[in-house]
């Protein structure tokens, strides 16, 4: 098999596992495959510093690449991309490795650094949410969607921060190797399920804001602990001591949506979970976590993620089917 070159760029202050966790999933995959050749590269070769303080070795200079060589390209995020966009020689040689190169990626904030080198105009790209304005701002020649976690716009990548750049690198893994790769590749690095680039940086569970007050968290505990039970205004009024009326407006003055939305949240990761971890049919798993009907479920899906539940089962399911 060929090898495919994949140049991992970095620069002082960069986010470290915007490094890590892509370069391992890439370097997992050419263990089962022998299907890549990683270089890191730098500015300048030698010691960088990410934003932690931890120091990584760059063993080359982004000048030491051939731009026609590389078959993709990583960008790393971090505190640092704000200098790094305005190095000449960093943003320039990544401008000529976005032309000749037949994919560019980008994990975080890593995607200013691709807008600096041109290479973002017309491009609908997704970052971190904490630098949607930044960029919209800075940058208006791209379309920014900072709902997904990753996003591909042709021949340009790019992904939310952190953990969304291992979810990006399978992706890649996937479009390179196929999907049996991708998740023996997951399954090595016991990561539990390869979320779809749909998925919401803003899922329920890990992006709502929390509740201030005994009454309201009250009602949170008891959609979380059964989300499929009967959860309408009455019945979370009754959870918190509360009017409905009076519920409705202090849980969203509290949690920054209204009830019913919330309780459609939980459900929908509850629904998710359930397609990627069991063999319960689509009909059943509706019942259970309170949509009532498959077909409640799909519109449901489609709402949220874009995807009917069949083929988000289909695409995500756990790792385990194939341990």
């Amino acid at each position: 098999m060929d090898q495919r070159r994949i140049a991992f760029v970095l620069f002082d202050g960069f986010q470290s596992l915007d490094l890590f966790g892509p370069y391992e999933v890439f370097q997992h995959a050419h263990r089962l495959t022998g299907g890549y050749d990683c270089r890191i590269a730098a500015p300048r070769p030698g010691p960088v510093r990410s934003a932690s303080g931890l120091s990584v070795h760059a063993p080359y200079g982004v000048a030491d690449l051939d731009p026609e060589t590389i078959d993709t390209v990583v960008v790393a995020g971090g505190d640092g991309v704000d200098e790094a966009r305005h190095d000449p020689a960093l943003t320039e040689w990544i401008a000529a490795t976005g032309v000749s190169a037949r994919r560019v990626a980008s994990v975080c904030s890593g995607v200013f650094l691709l807008a600096a080198a041109g290479l973002l105009e017309g491009r609908k790209v997704t970052t971190h949410w904490a630098r949607e304005q930044q960029l919209m701002r800075e940058h208006p020649e791209v379309v920014v969607d900072c709902d997904p976690i990753f996003l591909r716009d042709g021949r340009v990548w790019t992904s939310a921060g952190v953990t969304a750049g291992m979810d990006l690198a399978l992706a890649l893994v996937e479009d390179d190797l196929g999907r049996e790769v991708a998740h023996a590749t997951a399954q090595e690095m016991v990561l539990f399920l390869r979320r779809p680039g749909t998925q919401s940086q803003f899922s329920v569970p890990l992006w709502s804001a929390q509740p201030a007050t005994d009454p309201i968290r009250a009602v949170v505990s008891a959609i979380h602990a059964d989300p499929g039970a009967r959860h309408g205004v009455a019945e979370l009024a009754s959870h918190a001591g509360l009017s409905p009326r009076h519920l409705q407006r202090r849980f969203a003055a509290e949690l920054g949506v209204g009830p019913a939305a919330y309780v459609e949240g939980v459900r929908i990761e509850a629904a998710k979970r359930a397609l990627a971890e069991s063999e319960h049919p689509v009909e059943t798993i509706a019942r259970r976590y309170g949509f009532g009907t498959a077909e409640t479920l799909r519109r449901a899906f489609h709402r949220h993620l874009g995807v009917a539940p069949s083929d988000y089962r289909d695409r995500f399911r756990s790792t385990r089917e194939y341990m």
